[in-house]
């Protein structure tokens, strides 16, 4: 337990003060501008969005847990306005007591710096988990099923977006950056053992994988071939993965970023 207390506070370091060491700053300076390129060639920002709106649906008879909100991701607003009840918990203290303030014209909100695994977050029978960029920094994914069914009502859904690491380009550089990589306690990457063991406790009403072939695109902008070429190519091979990938557990498995919505099994 002493163990995983310490691991706790140094995640709340890494997130509150931005404790990255050189190599990772160097990592995430290249992924974040390299994935942000291809959101925004490819609308994938705006698309995640309206897709995840669309999961959501009608809110207002729903309590919500917005899992590692932090600050307040794209969608915390949407969910304090329109839902029954709001809940918004993360490590980070000084990033709650921000978004406490930004919500305070919400009476049915509020927000806890807490670890969702402790015994200290009390709030349970939630109809929605959203968890952004959340559950892939529990590297014990049977004790975080069992917490995350115990905080939800039968038939409660979920809505998650997370990379994987099945890809094996994206495995290989994975692999070769983790032993200098600040946040790899707390970093893991979707393995194909971790997907099933989400699709054997729920059922998986919809999934959506991104950048599959296009993660290639970088290859791609460096041929010398008109803008217009090079836009439809993204395009056509975005598609493709969308299409392929909500059928293919191969191709989707050839993918970086997998999105999903997954209900409570109570049978």
């Amino acid at each position: 337990m002493k163990a995983g207390n310490e691991m706790i506070k140094r995640q709340k370091a890494f997130y509150e003060n931005k404790e990255k060491n050189l190599v990772t700053r160097f990592w995430y300076f290249i992924r974040n501008r390299t994935l942000n390129s291809f959101r925004k060639e490819l609308g994938l920002e705006e698309e995640i969005h309206q897709l995840h709106l669309k999961w959501l649906g009608e809110l207002k008879e729903k309590k919500v847990l917005d899992l590692g909100c932090y600050e307040g991701n794209s969608l915390s607003f949407h969910l304090a306005e329109n839902s029954k009840e709001y809940v918004g918990i993360d490590l980070s203290e000084r990033a709650i007591d921000h978004l406490s303030k930004r919500l305070n014209k919400f009476p049915h909100a509020r927000v806890y710096a807490v670890d969702f695994l402790s015994e200290d977050f009390k709030e349970k029978d939630f109809d929605l988990i959203y968890a952004y960029g959340v559950l892939h920094h529990f590297k014990d994914t049977d004790d975080l099923i069992i917490k995350l069914k115990e905080k939800m009502k039968p038939n409660g859904q979920i809505i998650s977006y997370d990379p994987l690491s099945t890809s094996l380009p994206v495995k290989t550089v994975r692999k070769l950056y983790r032993p200098f990589q600040s946040d790899k306690d707390w970093e893991w990457p979707f393995s194909k053992k971790v997907y099933y063991k989400y699709a054997e406790n729920f059922e998986i009403l919809e999934r959506k994988a991104v950048l599959g072939k296009t993660k290639w695109l970088f290859l791609i902008n460096g041929l010398p071939i008109s803008a217009e070429k090079k836009s439809a190519i993204s395009k056509k091979w975005h598609q493709e993965d969308i299409s392929f990938s909500k059928d293919s557990d191969r191709h989707m498995f050839q993918c970086m970023q997998l999105t999903m919505l997954m209900q409570f099994k109570t049978n």
